[in-house]
Order: structure tokens, then sequence, then C-alpha cells
């Protein structure tokens, strides 16, 4: 029998277009029958977050990391093009008319292919999030969890 092949993804980045970019990769990856892991860390966060506001105990410092950090998926904004929040608006739209799937979708598809989304627990506690403000299926896990599972990885990608 043949190693399932790994797909690793570091995703750093809080921007719409490069998370989607990173997903649309491992539900490829995860499409090929890939064992894939996407960790997440400091401003890619953001992808995991929670749309809604979580009532939480947070230090002055902690509120304002939640306060200027785009809540959830679909309020990150774009690499280049941004306009002032536009930019995203514009990018989904063109993204509906040509059925492709949005960034909430792709996230969800990943979940249902079995993806490992993993949250980097040292960059939560250093933005000072916590884990009731992070959507559920995500796992944990600190850099040692995430290079265990790139130590064999035929991809590894930092985004």
């Amino acid at each position: 029998m043949t190693e399932k092949k790994k797909t690793t993804i570091v995703l750093f980045s809080g921007d719409y277009d490069k998370a989607m970019a990173a997903y649309i990769i491992a539900n490829g990856a995860a499409a090929y029958d890939h064992e894939v892991t996407i960790f997440h860390t400091f401003w890619g966060l953001n992808a995991l977050r929670k749309d809604e506001p979580i009532k939480v105990e947070k230090t002055f410092i902690e509120k304002m990391f939640g306060k200027m950090m785009p809540r959830g998926a679909n309020k990150m904004g774009l690499s280049k093009m941004n306009f002032a929040g536009m930019g995203p608006i514009m990018i989904k739209d063109i993204i509906k008319k040509h059925n492709a799937m949005p960034l909430t979708d792709l996230i969800e598809m990943a979940k249902e292919q079995d993806i490992k989304l993993v949250a980097c627990q040292m960059t939560v506690d250093l933005l000072g999030l916590k884990q009731v403000e992070i959507m559920d299926g995500v796992e944990f896990a600190g850099v040692a969890a995430y290079l265990a599972d790139a130590e064999n990885g035929n991809v590894n990608l930092f985004i």
C-alpha cells in the first residue's frame, strides 16, 4: 500500500485573495487524495474567526486587536486594489458571476474533505483571541505540531 501524499500550508496572510488561493490549493490537494493541513498563524487566523462578536473578558490591548482585525473570512481585504473596502465587494461579485466559490464556501468544503484546520495557539494567545471566537472544527496547536505534519510533506507552502 502506498503512503498517502501530504500537503501542508502555512496561511500567514490575512488577505482575502491569498486565503482563497490557499483554500483552492488545499481543496484541490484533498481531491487528489492528499492528507492536507492548513496552519493558520498571525493574520491568517482572521479566516477562522466567527463572524459574530463573542462576549469574552479581554485586556485593553486584546480588545484593540479584536477591533482592528477583520472578523471572519467575509470581512478580509484584498492584497492589492482593496480600494477602501470596494475591492473585496467587486471581486466577490466577479466570483459570483463566474460561478466560482467564495472563501467561506471553500472553508466549508475544506471541512467536508477532512482538511485539518489548525490555529496557531501561540498567535491566538499573542493576539488576545479566545478559542470561542474561532469557528468549530479547528484544532489549536503550536509550530511543533505543524512541523510534524510538514516533515513528510510532498507539498509545503507558505502563503
